[in-house]
């Protein structure tokens, strides 16, 4: 969806490494982290991550 909104181009974001590619063709530099926070772009990459992304969200709003 990300891509397809056309707001990853220049963006440093991770994933579900089976969608690399496409961000990376998106214009997104993709790298494999838990969780990344690019301005208010917060993303992350498999279900396991998810208290990681959720302090993340939380700092965000907090913030």
């Amino acid at each position: 969806m990300l891509c397809s909104a056309r707001v990853v181009r220049g963006k440093r974001v991770t994933s579900f490494y089976a969608i690399r590619d496409d961000l990376a063709n998106a214009g997104a530099t993709w790298v494999d982290e838990e969780v990344v926070r690019d301005g208010n772009l917060i993303t992350s990459r498999v279900p396991s991550d998810l208290p990681a992304f959720l302090r993340e969200i939380i700092l965000a709003l907090a913030g």
